[in-house]
């Protein structure tokens, strides 16, 4: 093994202590550090976010928590943090920080999702596929993979249901490197583990998210010099299709009102603002039929990020076709169409059916993290066939927004959320 390989399998000692006690005012919240017996040898956290980052993983033990009227998360969810023995079905090579992160992302996403069975692929902290689906777990997991097969490699994937053998056998025609669900049907679980390195984690409290979806925890971000900022972690208030909000305003005397979802466009926002609390802002979501068609994330202007989905979006239509009809990726066929005749005809061919087909994104919805402050990044989502809009609304311009979904051909809709939802 080279120097360089080492790096990722050489371990840092563990330095943290076996308890942690935070003490807010009156309240005081004990938590225990979390370790496993893994091959007769007791393992915590692999390592942080970097293999020369030593870790550990602290389970909130005991205490409660109100702030200002409002219950937070207690103990005893059974989820990633309380993950026993019993829960980390495979080991693999036992998860590290970033594992357990992503699969937190998916617990985020999860909790507005409780109605239909969900599948959500994350990676590097970011869902790169979401889909729901009545027909169950496989139709979900098909259409959450098909959103960024690129990308899902070597991901992380959480569904809110058992695990089927039918999904467990679709999971194994790929590289991931964690698979959590609530419970595994045997017939699941002897697939999955076919595959030695995958971590297999049974969660069980992925069956019970939506009790969770109105309590907040209690968030923490650490700065360089040793303070912490806290908050209430975010809440989502569209919860049904009934608690969006009109999109209406007024100015200069001009009053703006905008088309009302239609019923699948709704529901279809609904899907998408859920997923959208696990994304990193400033982000939008191009989604239809129930699952992501592409997810742009950490762009620092909102048009530009709406440009770069639409951008991803296009990339990863052409992708699909390449791998369906040459087995090959995107990039694979660029390349052998250097050289080869065939795969050059078949890469033109391609370019120019998504380019006729917009990337997939025609009867698409979209939704906004934060609001348009310029109707430029509407307008380019209109041009590329979004039917329907959502966003948090309280733009000083949001009469043009309105009326950029107005002057659309046809009529699109816009509603508003009432709430931003930035993630840093």
């Amino acid at each position: 093994m080279s120097d360089l390989k080492k790096m990722y399998s050489t371990l840092a000692d563990d330095p943290f202590p076996g308890d942690l006690t935070l003490r807010l005012g009156d309240a005081e919240l004990r938590f225990a550090k979390k370790t496993w017996t893994i091959d007769g040898t007791e393992k915590g956290l692999r390592y942080g976010e970097n293999p020369d980052q030593p870790a550990a993983l602290y389970e909130l033990a005991a205490g409660e928590l109100s702030l200002g009227g409002v219950a937070f998360r207690g103990p005893g969810h059974r989820l990633v943090a309380a993950m026993t023995e019993e829960h980390l079905v495979q080991s693999g090579k036992h998860p590290g920080k970033i594992n357990l992160t992503d699969v937190d992302g998916g617990v985020t996403v999860l909790q507005y999702l409780s109605a239909k069975p969900a599948v959500v692929i994350l990676k590097h902290n970011n869902p790169c596929g979401a889909a729901w689906s009545d027909a169950g777990l496989p139709d979900a997991f098909d259409k959450a993979f098909s959103s960024d097969r690129i990308a899902a490699f070597g991901g992380t994937v959480v569904v809110n249901r058992t695990m089927d053998v039918d999904t467990a056998t679709r999971l194994t025609q790929v590289y991931f490197e964690v698979v959590a669900a609530p419970d595994f049907d045997d017939a699941a679980l002897a697939v999955l583990r076919t595959k030695k390195n995958l971590r297999i984690l049974r969660l069980p409290g992925l069956a019970k998210l939506e009790a969770l979806a109105g309590e907040p925890y209690l968030d923490i971000k650490c700065l360089n010099d040793g303070g912490m900022v806290l908050q209430f972690s975010f809440r989502n208030r569209i919860r049904s299709t009934a608690d969006f909000l009109p999109a209406m305003a007024e100015r200069d005397g001009v009053t703006a009102v905008a088309r009302t979802p239609s019923p699948k466009e709704a529901e279809d926002l609904l899907f998408a603002w859920a997923v959208e609390a696990g994304v990193t802002s400033n982000s939008v979501i191009f989604a239809r039929n129930g699952a992501t068609v592409a997810i742009g994330t950490g762009e620092q202007d909102r048009v530009g990020c709406v440009e770069l989905t639409i951008y991803k979006a296009q990339t990863k239509y052409a992708d699909r076709l390449a791998f369906t009809e040459a087995g090959l990726s995107l990039y694979e066929l660029e390349k052998k169409a250097e050289t080869d005749e065939a795969a050059k005809t078949l890469l033109a061919d391609i370019r120019r059916r998504t380019a006729e087909a917009k990337g997939g994104l025609p009867g698409s919805v979209l939704v906004s993290d934060g609001f348009f402050p310029f109707r430029d990044g509407v307008d380019l989502a209109l041009s590329v066939g979004v039917t329907a809009i959502a966003q948090p609304g309280g733009s000083i311009r949001d009469t043009e927004v309105i009326a950029a979904v107005n002057e659309a051909v046809p009529q699109a809709a816009m509603v508003f959320t009432g709430q931003r939802s930035f993630k840093h």
